[in-house]
């Protein structure tokens, strides 16, 4: 099997104009043009990135803790909210497109609308409400449901985890600090210590309560906590003896941890891009600010209320939902790399360098962000997800970044051009390798694995540890780069990969769903930095993915495989266009262009491209947490399956070339 090579270009001007062949032509032409299209006049794409129902209905209950309520903002929101219940099956809300209903979900979703003038005893109210009580009631909804439902008084605060702002003053060897947590998971909590210390109450200016959603009464509730395992149990302990400490605790103490929280979370709240770049943070940091008495004309108060109203989206039919943040770093990233593949022309090799120059600029050389802790002597060198993020750089995005602008340089005629930040951003991000040799998003060995077991962690999802697909990512960028300083770095991630793959042959993806994604992402890396691909481990991954092909020829993956692994790679017999493209890019990647699966994948991606020359798929494609949050990036479906035909249609001209 011939290694696939992302340095050599594709050409429109390709040589085979046999029939398959000109009508990819075609479809490559039309997509790469929708794609131009949507770039945006500075040189960069965002495409909107769509959660469950959660962070809108969040939203509109802001607008009730503040009683800052825009009426025709909270129509538009509640109109998303009637829109995405699942009124023809199980009456409520889920976590991701064709989901079972989730508790917690729906208990927001009812609340928000209510709370937005829905009367109780309308059809879909009636209808949530009883899917809600025959899952056990609110009582029984997550962590984070329940602090805002104290917030509102609509339950005590003894049935939510015991959250002091006194941790600011733990040291760093303590078991719990938020040092040892992950990126979004601090800036979520250190805001949120404040209200739940200090009892935040929400205006709720209009009185309005769920108490119907609850089986007994919150105030005779005694079963708030499930109990886990042994250290569960242990946490839920000292979480009771420590509430009962509370009230003695010193005052002159707790203003000074709040004073610290606040001197924490005031650096970091980021301009207008806001705490984190990610909407819990930035609500709790609003409403930590109301709570200490920051005036409505406050700047910082204006600035963070500002960062939330950016992230909302107003459609077309009427309706507003609000994204959980933006992605245009990543989308901009892949977009440049998809076209880099599609054509040579001199609108689209313009664009690809104004999507550079733009990413150039947005590479953060200057902020120390938290990942000092890990990495102290490292030179800042990162690319955020978001528009700006600096105290926290994502390494996948830097890996992508990196690799980017080596290719458009040699592409360009012009290697070395931007030696010196790609020199910066594999620095940076080799600094932050795990000690097993992987690579998490954000941090250095963020595995203290027994932090989940706290009663605030019910979500599981309060760590950063290294995952396949991010490794995969800085594989493929060393692989690409050939440093020779990089090759220890790159062994060792090398073989985490072969620790991590799962005993049918595929890996497990973090960041996108799930198992195709994840094995994508190992093996384009593996591919590029060089690994033989007659390996048997490599050929069974192949084979994994070939088993997976669905008769129409496309692939496609559910995101109940992060809750049972017997899905892994299937979707009921349903294919999408951003799976078949992932499923297609791997197989290209081992040389398997001339596959009848990767010909029948091809297939289905030319049939279903839609007349504006896109794709798209209502299923969210991307876990924010597994198993408890869910995202859809509406940009795969714009650039992956582009990226894939493009690639196809270089590496089988090139074949044929060489016969």
């Amino acid at each position: 099997m011939e290694r696939s090579s992302l340095l050599v270009p594709a050409s429109i001007d390709s040589h085979s104009r046999e029939p398959e062949t000109t009508g990819l032509d075609q479809a490559i032409a039309r997509a790469r043009a929708a794609l131009l299209g949507r770039q945006g006049a500075d040189g960069h794409w965002c495409f909107e990135l769509e959660s469950d129902c959660t962070i809108t209905a969040e939203y509109i209950l802001m607008m009730h803790f503040t009683d800052e309520i825009d009426e025709d903002l909270q129509e538009r929101m509640a109109r998303y909210l009637r829109a995405t219940q699942v009124q023809e099956t199980h009456g409520g809300w889920p976590q991701y497109v064709g989901g079972a209903i989730d508790l917690s979900c729906t208990v927001k979703a009812y609340y928000a609308l209510k709370a937005a003038g829905d009367s109780p005893e309308a059809p879909h109210m009636r209808r949530a409400r009883e899917a809600v009580l025959a899952l056990g009631g609110a009582a029984k909804s997550n962590v984070f449901t329940r602090i805002l439902l104290a917030m509102f008084e609509q339950v005590p605060w003894r049935a939510v985890p015991y959250l002091p702002v006194e941790i600011m003053l733990l040291p760093r060897w303590a078991p719990i600090h938020i040092e040892k947590m992950s990126y979004w998971a601090r800036t979520t909590l250190v805001p949120l210590t404040i209200l739940c210390s200090l009892k935040a109450r929400a205006a709720n200016p209009k009185r309005v309560d769920i108490r119907e959603l609850f089986i007994t009464a919150p105030e005779q509730e005694r079963h708030y906590f499930l109990r886990g395992g042994l250290l569960n149990r242990i946490f839920l302990g000292l979480d009771k003896f420590a509430r009962t400490l509370d009230r003695w605790m010193p005052k002159s103490l707790r203003q000074r941890a709040i004073r610290k929280a606040e001197a924490w979370f005031l650096p970091r709240m980021n301009g207008e891009d806001g705490l984190g770049a990610i909407f819990p943070p930035m609500v709790n940091c609003y409403e930590a600010m109301i709570l200490l008495g920051y005036p409505k004309d406050h700047p910082a108060r204006k600035t963070c209320l500002r960062s939330i109203q950016k992230l909302i989206v107003h459609r077309d039919d009427g309706s507003a939902y609000c994204q959980p943040c933006v992605s245009p770093v990543w989308d901009t990233a892949w977009s440049a790399m998809a076209l880099i593949h599609s054509g040579d022309d001199t609108a689209t090799q313009t664009a690809i360098a104004r999507a550079g120059d733009w990413l150039v600029q947005r590479q953060e050389l200057d902020c120390r962000g938290d990942w000092k802790a890990q990495a102290p002597q490292a030179a800042p060198g990162g690319w955020a997800f978001q528009y700006a993020n600096g105290y926290y750089p994502d390494i996948d995005d830097t890996a992508l970044v990196a690799a980017l602008l080596h290719i458009s340089d040699r592409r360009r005629g012009q290697p070395g051009q931007h030696a010196f930040n790609i020199d910066r951003a594999v620095d940076w991000m080799l600094a932050l390798q795990s000690r097993n040799g992987g690579f998490a998003a954000f941090d250095a060995d963020n595995t203290h694995y027994y932090l989940n077991a706290i009663p605030f962690a019910d979500h599981g999802a309060l760590l950063d540890p290294p995952t396949e697909d991010v490794s995969g990512r800085v594989v493929a960028c060393l692989g690409i780069l050939k440093r020779d300083q990089d090759r220890d770095g790159l062994r060792r991630c090398i073989d985490y990969l072969r620790t991590t793959q799962q005993p049918d042959g595929s890996w497990w993806g973090r960041w996108g769903s799930n198992y195709i994604y994840g094995t994508w992402s190992a093996l384009s890396g593996l591919a590029l930095a060089g690994e033989d691909l007659r390996q048997p481990y490599l050929c069974k991954s192949v084979d994994w993915l070939r088993t997976r092909q669905h008769p129409d020829g496309g692939w496609g993956e559910t995101n109940d495989s992060y809750i049972d692994p017997h899905l892994a790679g299937t979707n009921a017999g349903i294919s999408t266009p951003h799976s078949t493209a992932w499923a297609v890019l791997a197989q290209l990647a081992m040389g398997e262009v001339e596959s009848d699966s990767v010909r029948r994948g091809i297939a289905f991606l030319l049939a279903c491209q839609q007349t504006d020359g896109l794709w798209s798929h209502p299923s969210h494609n991307a876990p924010g947490f597994p198993r408890v949050y869910y995202l859809k990036y509406h940009g795969y479906a714009a650039y992956f399956p582009l990226y894939a035909l493009a690639r196809y249609r270089h590496l089988l001209n090139r074949s044929r070339e060489q016969r």
